[in-house]
């Protein structure tokens, strides 16, 4: 009996003594509280709180990274005004995404641009150099010299799905820097940009609700703890029906970063092509490899493309690239992005109900 009471009264001491350690802690070092997880899950929230729901912390961290882009350039002048030109001023926003002087922006932003022109939020203003574009995706990067730039936060592990709330930053119409908020609709769409040489679409886009205006494009597209979820595109909002509402576009944030990576490495990004257009098809059974392959049934093939060069033909049944059978139409894009121009790969294709092995020489894809 003198056991139990003796460790009872072990017990409470150290209880007691517990409690007043952290009452002390948190009198005396008050971000202690303010950064525990354990006091803001379970004490903090048996408290009712009367503060609004505000993105205000996200907004914080990311909006200094997003620029305000001037343009200003010259096209020719139509029909009318023969061998003259006119001078042409776009308004556009841009991402700093690297502690280099790196800045994702939109293309059509700074396409045909003479003279561009970066001002930041802290009042800084640069002229840029542009690196290279990717008019596919409707990115470019430019290049700004300059310290102490605040660089857009960035989690590349972070899954972007679609139900997400984010926040589309940017300087519409030059008002200054506005932010608009919604959610991600959908991700991974394509055939959003036109591109007849190829009949592929190399595009990976998020549609979204929060609003794009003009002056909006090339800015953040941000989750709600401020990270880089895409880089807004409201050129694609114009290809739809002029009644069309809560429908917008950004670039997703991994593909305009890897494009970035290639930007600055290559000054341009190189790509390969087959040539063709197709859709899924379902794979006989003794065919796969796999349990999940999958057939790409050819449904045109581009004049002088590598495809039919190699003697691929529509109606065809394309259902393993170099070795790697196909369980989805983007595998063969994601391929190509890895594959150099100028390579041999074998292709394993079904006419009428024969087996064909073709020898494809990837080609460089035709500019538009």
């Amino acid at each position: 009996m003198l056991n139990i009471n003796t460790t009872f009264n072990f017990i409470l001491k150290t209880c007691a003594l517990s409690i007043l350690f952290i009452v002390l802690a948190f009198t005396f070092f008050p971000d202690l509280k303010s950064n525990n997880r354990l006091w803001h899950a379970v004490i903090k929230q048996s408290t009712p709180s009367n503060d609004p729901i505000s993105f205000a912390v996200a907004v914080k961290r990311s909006a200094p990274a997003v620029v305000n882009i001037y343009t200003r350039g010259f096209q020719p002048g139509g029909r009318l005004l023969n061998n003259t030109t006119r001078e042409v001023q776009r308004l556009g926003s841009g991402v700093i995404a690297s502690n280099k002087g790196f800045i994702l922006t939109a293309e059509h932003v700074v396409k045909d641009a003479e003279l561009i022109m970066v001002a930041l939020q802290d009042g800084r203003y640069f002229e840029a150099q542009l690196i290279g574009t990717d008019p596919a995706n409707d990115l470019a990067v430019l290049y700004v010299e300059a310290n102490n730039l605040p660089v857009i936060p960035i989690n590349k592990t972070r899954l972007i799905q679609a139900g997400d709330v984010v926040l589309a930053i940017g300087n519409p119409y030059n008002l200054g820097q506005t932010i608009t908020q919604g959610i991600i609709s959908a991700t991974g769409r394509s055939g959003l940009t036109s591109n007849k040489a190829i009949n592929l679409d190399y595009s990976d886009f998020i549609q979204m609700d929060a609003a794009i205006n003009d002056g909006n494009s090339g800015g953040a597209l941000v989750n709600s703890l401020g990270e880089l979820v895409g880089v807004n595109s409201a050129k694609l909002a114009t290809r739809l029906r002029q009644n069309t509402q809560g429908i917008f576009f950004a670039v997703n944030a991994h593909s305009a970063l890897k494009i970035m990576d290639r930007i600055i490495a290559d000054g341009r990004v190189v790509r390969s092509y087959l040539g063709i257009a197709g859709s899924d098809h379902v794979l006989p059974t003794e065919l796969k490899k796999i349990d999940n392959a999958i057939a790409i049934e050819v449904s045109s093939v581009a004049p002088g493309s590598p495809a039919e060069l190699a003697g691929i033909r529509r109606g065809d049944l394309i259902f393993e690239i170099a070795n790697n059978p196909i369980t989805h139409p983007s595998d063969v894009l994601e391929w190509l992005e890895h594959s150099k121009p100028g390579t041999e790969v074998k292709v394993l294709l079904v006419r009428q109900n024969i087996i064909l092995e073709k020898t494809v020489t990837l080609a460089e894809v035709p500019q538009a």
